[in-house]
């Protein structure tokens, strides 16, 4: 049977994402071995449509296609800019936070939980106020 939803995360370094299914219920992984498009497709909010199977940790989308016009819908993930401006990703307050404490942690596993906040907080203030994040 064939689901529809929308990319909630993909993490292109990883090779790995979530999909949240339109017709409700919980994210859905998928990995980049079972996209049936070029990864830098898969980014926030793009519509896919995808085959299930319960894998060894849940839900595992497999044949993964992307549908509709090949874009990411109004408002999340990728920015498509003009020729001349650089192609980058503005994620919400939330998504950057898990972002950075996974990067945080990964790189310094050793740091405290207070001093993972402090950091973490005066990272998100500073891409706000450069506009690396949205809310």
């Amino acid at each position: 049977m064939v689901h529809v939803g929308k990319i909630a995360r993909f993490d292109e370094v990883r090779g790995y994402g979530f999909i949240t299914p339109d017709e409700g219920g919980p994210d859905v992984f998928v990995h980049v071995n079972d996209l049936n498009d070029d990864k830098t497709l898969i980014t926030t909010g793009t519509s896919v449509e995808y085959e299930l199977i319960d894998g060894e940790r849940g839900l595992k989308a497999f044949d993964v296609s992307v549908i509709g016009d090949r874009a990411p819908a109004a408002g999340g993930g990728r920015v498509h800019p003009s020729d001349d401006e650089v192609l980058c990703d503005v994620l919400t307050t939330t998504e950057l936070r898990i972002e950075l404490t996974e990067l945080i942690l990964d790189t310094v596993p050793e740091l405290s939980g207070a001093h993972l906040v402090r950091l973490r907080e005066s990272l998100l203030t500073f891409a706000r106020k450069h506009g690396w994040s949205e809310d």
